[in-house]
């Protein structure tokens, strides 16, 4: 294995180079909240939306894995290893939230959604392994706690901007097909935020030049005839796959429930307001997005206690408590009728979206190989990419079937999936990765 001995960071270096993941997280805050309402604004039926969703996982299914092979084997002395790449996704994110809200049609909203959803994960992708290459393991969990700030931070923006401009600007007769005004400024918003922050990332933090073994072999891999180059990402992928730790696979299991349950909350949330408060789309779409916010005020606040948290009482532990959390707020959430009171749930569900974005990467760092972490990381979005998919394919014929088209249903059904995921956690024992860090901490 490739070492570097990299310097400790301080905590606003850390905080810069994480910025970027604002103006990501506020692209995938309207995705969470903002995108259903307008597939139900243009027509679609609640048993339509898991399929409409499944952009979201072939994208990042494809393209994470193949840009975090790429990245790993790249490198510009001008634009660095991972900078390019989450610069393009940008700006191609930027564009298509512009874009988004004066969507004529279904279809075209759909299609703008494969177009965003390949920008999102383009971006995010390299910006996982990106924090992984610049810190040295002690400050892992630093790194991607703060990125879990900013994952709060972005999806609360996102959400705030959605419920204050209904408030705002918002009433008035609905109109079957086609998207209410008050939505534009949200995505509009989106749009400056996307590249703005990204750039602020890009010109406040350099990249660590690779080291001689590196650039040798990256140069090796410039000296490959252009087919051969385009095998590679495939090749890496399927090593990398081959040669995966343990601890992935087991992380796999924990991942197949946890992402297939956030998948149902946030497709049938908007639905679920329908019923429980009786609210027409507009009024259960901005209540769904006063939950989003909820939560991820949630987040943003406790996402570097948890660091302290998990070296006291390991990861593991932490992760799976958390999970736990998150279950009994969705099986509480369809049992209130007060528009407030159904927010108090979303400091369970804050604290678990606050884990779930920081622990497991910061766990995965430390076990897999730093001149593959790109590569690892898009593997790592495999895993969740993967119990997308089967929600979007799967969930509409049970929602139909199985749970009686009944929205409240669906959130129960979340609920009894991160109660699975939350034993499977209890299952996260591995040996230590390295002599000095133990996979717990």
């Amino acid at each position: 294995m490739i070492t570097i001995k990299k310097p400790k960071l301080g905590f606003w270096q850390i905080f810069n180079m994480n910025v970027g993941f604002l103006g990501i997280q506020y692209s995938f805050g309207l995705q969470q909240s903002a995108i259903n309402p307008i597939f139900l604004f243009l027509g679609a039926s609640e048993e339509m939306l898991p399929v409409l969703n499944i952009a979201g996982p072939v994208t990042g299914l494809i393209v994470q894995p193949i840009i975090g092979a790429v990245s790993d084997k790249t490198w510009s002395p001008r634009w660095g290893r991972r900078k390019p790449f989450f610069l393009i996704g940008a700006i191609m994110g930027s564009i298509c939230l512009f874009a988004f809200p004066l969507s004529p049609a279904l279809w075209f909203a759909v299609g703008l959604l494969w177009i965003l959803d390949v920008g999102n994960n383009m971006a995010m992708e390299p910006y996982r392994a990106f924090v992984g290459d610049k810190l040295p393991e002690s400050q892992f969990s630093m790194g991607y706690q703060m990125q879990s700030l900013f994952v709060g931070a972005g999806i609360l923006l996102a959400n705030a901007s959605i419920f204050l401009f209904q408030d705002w600007f918002g009433g008035g007769q609905e109109i079957e097909g086609t998207v209410p005004k008050w939505l534009y400024y949200s995505f509009f918003i989106g749009s400056f935020l996307s590249i703005a922050t990204i750039l602020w990332s890009v010109l406040k933090t350099p990249e660590i030049p690779p080291t001689d073994e590196e650039l040798s072999e990256i140069n090796k891999h410039k000296a490959l005839p252009f087919m051969e180059r385009v095998k590679v990402p495939f090749v890496e992928i399927a090593k990398a796959i081959k040669d995966m730790p343990k601890f992935m696979w087991k992380l796999s299991a924990v991942y197949l429930f946890q992402w297939y349950a956030l998948f149902v909350y946030w497709q049938f949330i908007t639905p679920l307001f329908r019923v429980s408060l009786g609210y027409d789309t507009s009024e259960a779409a901005a209540q769904a997005a006063k939950m989003s916010t909820t939560y991820n005020v949630v987040t943003a606040v406790v996402a570097l206690v948890l660091v302290p948290l998990t070296v006291r009482f390991g990861g593991k532990k932490v992760y799976a408590l958390s999970l736990l959390g998150t279950a009994i707020a969705l099986f509480a959430i369809p049992y209130i009728q007060d528009p407030v009171y159904v927010l108090f749930p979303m400091v369970l569900f804050g604290i678990g979206w606050a884990a779930m974005m920081g622990i497991p990467y910061s766990m995965v760092s430390k076990v897999v190989p730093q001149e593959r972490r790109g590569v690892y990381m898009g593997i790592l979005n495999m895993m969740i990419v993967i119990p997308m998919g089967i929600e979007t394919l799967s969930f509409g014929p049970i929602f139909k079937n199985l749970l009686g088209g009944n929205s409240v249903n669906a959130m129960l059904f979340a609920g009894l999936f991160f109660v699975i995921a939350s034993i499977l956690a209890m299952r996260l024992n591995v040996k230590r990765a390295k002599k000095e860090y133990p996979l717990d901490s």
